[in-house]
């Protein structure tokens, strides 16, 4: 097993990629704790997790990521219950499509504090665990529109950029304290955000993809596995993209 042992929190743990990678890093030997918006969402996901994974290692909390007491809280809680903390995925996000003359302030600020603020809080109390103990893995959501943009709703990009900075730069100066930080950028995933757009817009996102079909969360959660793994070991600052080799 590739992360036979390994104490993990992943964000964003209640659906989607997010609940996929809980899956398979379970598959993989590894101890999870699931962090969710709302306390009904991750109830929801321990019930289905003790359907498909009746023996599984799980905990689930809803820190509010925004709060960075509530986010070091939350990952002392995890500590205490599982001995350590190995791995943390920055994964929960939200998207945007307004036009500029369309977005609104506080909508702007809401995506960049969940999509930026909060992964900096988040790996700020994760690396300070790590370092103690010698090490650790951090692992970030980025998105193909980080490469190329889109033609609105500017705020999701311009937070993907950012993330991406984040993690190169955390990549060089954590390495000294044994700390991996690398992203993976999603191209066009069969997830709940992708279902609510428009069909004519998956229609031709599909169309631009040489692979010729739409990714699955499993895709994405696959590279959080190899990253997170020894495998990778001599891998940090990068961005993966797993995106069928779509060209927008």
């Amino acid at each position: 097993m590739l992360l036979n042992n390994k104490v993990a929190i992943i964000t964003g743990g209640t659906r989607g990629i997010g609940f996929s990678t809980v899956v398979r890093f379970l598959d993989e030997g590894a101890r999870i704790a699931l962090f969710g918006s709302r306390q009904e969402s991750v109830d929801k996901a321990l019930k289905n997790l003790e359907k498909i994974r009746p023996m599984a290692d799980v905990m689930g909390l809803c820190p509010d990521l925004n709060d960075p007491l509530a986010i070091s809280e939350a990952i002392d809680t995890v500590c205490l219950e599982l001995g350590k903390l190995d791995i943390l995925v920055n994964n929960a996000g939200i998207s945007a499509s307004e036009s500029l003359f369309d977005y609104d302030a506080k909508d702007f600020k809401k995506i960049t504090d969940l999509n930026i603020n909060a992964v900096f809080y988040g790996s700020q109390a994760a690396a300070k665990v790590m370092a103690k103990k010698g090490g650790g893995v951090i692992l970030n959501t980025s998105s193909v529109v980080s490469l190329y943009a889109q033609p609105s709703g500017c705020g999701y990009p311009t937070s993907k950029f950012a993330i991406n900075g984040l993690t190169k730069s955390l990549a060089r100066e954590l390495g000294k304290d044994g700390i991996r930080v690398n992203a993976v950028a999603p191209g066009v995933i069969g997830t709940d955000m992708v279902a609510a757009l428009p069909e004519e817009v998956v229609q031709g996102l599909c169309a631009s993809i040489p692979l010729g079909r739409m990714g699955k969360p499993e895709d994405i959660a696959n590279a959080f596995v190899f990253l997170a793994s020894d495998m990778a070991s001599y891998i940090t600052g990068a961005v993966l993209s797993v995106d069928g080799a779509i060209v927008i």
